[in-house]
């Protein structure tokens, strides 16, 4: 079975650097370095920039920062212009709020694989502990099971055994398949199989299912889903929900792209090229 060998990590960010220098760092203690960084910035504020300017200094993998005008959320076109900056065959996208273990890298590029995309799991961190690591007193990847099982207990993690245990790859497919419950805060994906379908969709508008758009549309191209469940865990901090006026609107899209089979994005990849 062929792996991916060059990974690029995407992280999409949004006048959050705490989080983000979080995130980041965990990516720079991965145990598997052959990746680069680039991070997605959805219209950040200077405060971000510096805390990217002041990663890169130390950075033990190629880093960039690739920026756009603050016009609303368009977290699709961050991905995509991260995407088109990427320089690796296999891309892993990472919302930069979403702290990676130490072997993050590493179980995405073992469960990599030709026509199949990896949907990430996540485990969710409550306001309280979040705060903890923001002020820098937890490094939540090197926390021990005893710690992240006190936490579970105490209501800081939603889940604590996905974090703890490690499955190999096997009966991580299904011959039916869903779009829903993937998230593009954990998902690799084939540079190969994202141009095949130009990418993720910026005709969205507003909060939500842009992301579960792209995974339907690369099904119908043929590409498959595999589960990266006690493999791929990272750590979601603690967010208030984002407004999601067009939510039901959004969704009727992907209903409707479902039936019709769509596989192009209306404006995507391609279109930057113009």
């Amino acid at each position: 079975m062929r792996h991916a060998q060059t990974i690029s990590v995407v992280i999409t960010t949004y006048n959050r650097p705490d989080a983000l220098e979080a995130v980041v760092r965990a990516c720079f203690m991965q145990n598997d370095k052959n990746f680069e960084i680039i991070i997605a910035d959805d219209g950040s504020t200077a405060n971000t920039r510096a805390c990217v300017e002041r990663l890169a200094k130390t950075s033990p993998v190629p880093l960039s920062h690739i920026w756009q005008a603050d016009q609303g959320f368009r977290a699709a076109m961050a991905r995509n212009r991260g995407t088109l900056a990427a320089k690796g065959d296999y891309i892993v996208f990472l919302d930069g709020d979403c702290i990676p273990q130490r072997d993050f890298i590493a179980r995405h590029r073992a469960l990599s694989q030709p026509g199949w995309l990896v949907s990430g799991s996540r485990i969710l961190m409550n306001e309280r502990l979040t705060r903890r690591v923001l002020h820098g007193a937890i490094d939540v990847p090197a926390s021990s099971a005893a710690t992240r099982l006190g936490w579970r207990l105490n209501g800081g993690l939603n889940k604590v055994l996905p974090s703890l245990l490690r499955w190999p790859d096997l009966g991580r497919t299904s011959k039916k398949f869903s779009w829903r419950r993937i998230k593009s805060c954990n998902l690799g994906v084939w540079r190969s199989d994202l141009e095949r379908v130009n990418g993720f969709d910026e005709s969205f508008v507003g909060w939500g299912y842009e992301d579960s758009d792209v995974v339907l549309r690369l099904f119908h191209a043929g590409v498959m889903r595999k589960y990266g469940a006690f493999a791929t865990e990272v750590f979601h901090l603690w967010h208030r929900e984002a407004e999601r006026d067009q939510e039901s609107s959004n969704r009727q899209v992907v209903l409707e792209r479902a039936e019709a089979r769509v596989i192009q994005a209306v404006r995507g990849l391609r279109e930057h090229a113009i």
